[in-house]
């Protein structure tokens, strides 16, 4: 019996393998440069905000070829394609590590930008989407809650390993972890798949994406992506700055801010043991925690731990509808191919939104920030129910 012929079958380990692979990939690339940047700056003198700027540009660069990615996989090719992004951060990272100039050093991150485009959550969610259709719903919380301690397991050990021999020989080091367990993790926890043939058939046609009557709910899931991408990015660059502009000490700030984990975990834990409903639902329920936590940080210092708790479990829920929403509102045919259209407008506000958030603190103040992601969050809610009215005729079924 060969691969493509042993059913698929949800469980534990396989969610387990897939969830290491996250929190490796997401800990050497995208999480990366909150433990680099300090000892690059320190050691180089290169100025932080080109350094910050090579991690913008390596999100960038992944939104752009997400689209291309997600059609790559539509063709089959989802599980090369996983196997061989650890080669490809791998490779960035080498070229970070041994850069003796600036230049170098962006370029590195470039190049960790296409394997990020290769190996993080939308290229996974959209390959199990090919291989098990509707089913992948079942594994995507598993993974998500598996790679919710992704910041947990790697900050700290990167940080260990930076101190005990230098950023560059770190980098180098986890560049051979990665090229070679991202391989091994992604060809066992993806083994196993049928893809029924009506569906083998369906790829070519639906390599366009949607069909007309889907085009408008489509539109809306890329705006309500797009400000989930941006909420989340700006409240992880600028969450401290605004708990100590409401009268919080660095320490205290720090302390709140590490119960974002946690929050997160545990939420996708609850949505994973309770009663099983439409993605839609726990869209809105995100959209609506992530604007009261907002709203409650902007209030009264008294309520900012509220707040925080508030806003990281509605942003916990946002991992686990990255990929069942789509798969829900479009189905296995296209899923691949959406994927990569949603993942492209995310992930380019994704890396504008440090930039556009530092010019609004610099110039109004992080309170400023605040109110203008409180008044995204509010948009979003509406959003969310634009696409629940689209869907309304699904949903009485």
């Amino acid at each position: 019996m060969t691969d493509s012929e042993i059913p698929y079958t949800p469980s534990w380990l396989r969610s387990l393998l897939l969830g290491l692979s996250q929190i490796f990939a997401w800990g050497g690339s995208f999480f990366l440069m909150a433990v680099l940047i300090g000892p690059v700056t320190k050691e180089t003198g290169w100025p932080s905000s080109w350094v910050y700027g090579s991690l913008s540009l390596s999100i960038f660069i992944s939104g752009l070829l997400a689209p291309s990615v997600g059609r790559q996989i539509a063709r089959q090719r989802g599980k090369a394609i996983l196997m061989h992004s650890g080669w490809v951060i791998g490779a960035g990272l080498v070229v970070v590590g041994l850069a003796p100039v600036l230049p170098l050093f962006i370029l590195g991150w470039c190049l960790i930008g296409v394997g990020m485009s290769m190996g993080l959550y939308d290229a996974l969610f959209a390959t199990l989407g090919q291989q098990h259709g509707l089913e992948a719903k079942k594994i995507i919380p598993h993974i998500t809650l598996i790679s919710g301690f992704a910041t947990t397991i790697t900050w700290p050990s990167l940080a260990w390993l930076i101190e005990q021999f230098g950023w560059r020989h770190t980098c180098t080091g986890y560049a051979v972890f990665l090229s070679t367990i991202l391989p091994i993790l992604y060809h066992w926890g993806c083994r196993g798949q049928t893809i029924p043939q009506t569906i083998q058939t369906q790829h070519h046609a639906s390599s366009s994406g949607l069909s007309t009557e889907n085009q408008l709910m489509f539109r809306w899931v890329v705006i309500n992506f797009m400000i989930a991408a941006v909420l989340m990015t700006a409240i992880s660059v600028q969450l401290l700055s605004i708990l100590q502009a409401k009268g919080l000490t660095l320490k205290a700030a720090i302390q709140l801010g590490a119960l974002i984990g946690p929050c997160q975990v545990g939420v996708r834990l609850l949505d994973l043991m309770g009663p099983k409903k439409h993605p839609i639902w726990s869209a809105l329920i995100s959209s609506i925690l992530v604007l009261v936590g907002l709203l409650l940080l902007g209030l009264d210092v008294s309520l900012a731990t509220i707040g925080v708790v508030l806003y990281s479990l509605g942003n916990g829920i946002r991992s686990i509808l990255r990929g069942t929403l789509p798969l829900e509102l479009f189905g296995p045919e296209s899923f691949a191919v959406v994927l990569g259209r949603l993942a492209r407008p995310a992930l380019i506000a994704q890396a504008l939104t440090p930039l556009l958030g530092g010019y609004l603190v610099q110039h109004g103040g992080p309170l400023t920030l605040l109110a203008v992601l409180a008044a995204l969050a509010f948009l979003n809610i509406g959003v969310t129910v634009a696409i629940k009215q689209q869907m309304t005729p699904r949903l009485s079924h």
